[in-house]
């Protein structure tokens, strides 16, 4: 089963100092243009053994995608969970709800992230 959690509790894990990588899902190309502060990209259709080979299977990761309606979320915990992966978090609100509280994005643009295939959630 995943877990998911709230935009709090991602703030307040993030502030503690907690030691966790923070995963967007979606395109390299809404990377691009916007993400959580501090996140690193790893779309949807790229996870597997080879590109996390080298993580720790203890360590706290967050998923995100676009929104609550995006499932890529969710999928990408599912798989990292398969990969062998312990304590797997699925931020389900995504960049949408990061947004709406007002909250640091890095990246090129302040445009809204474009919806449909290129968020993964195919």
């Amino acid at each position: 089963m995943i877990k998911k959690i709230t935009r709090d509790e991602l703030i307040k894990m993030a502030s503690s100092g907690q030691r966790m990588k923070i995963i967007d899902v979606l395109s390299k190309e809404s990377y691009a243009k916007e993400h959580i502060k501090g996140a690193i990209s790893l779309p949807l259709e790229t996870i597997d053994k080879d590109t996390t080979k080298q993580w720790d299977k203890k360590e706290t990761i967050v998923v995100y995608c676009a929104s609550f309606d995006c499932p890529a979320s969710t999928k990408a915990a599912e798989k990292l969970q398969l990969l062998g992966f312990k304590n797997v978090l699925d931020y389900k609100g995504g960049l949408k709800d990061y947004k709406e509280g007002s909250l640091p994005l890095e990246g090129g643009q302040e445009e809204e992230v474009v919806s449909g295939s290129s968020c993964g959630c195919d």
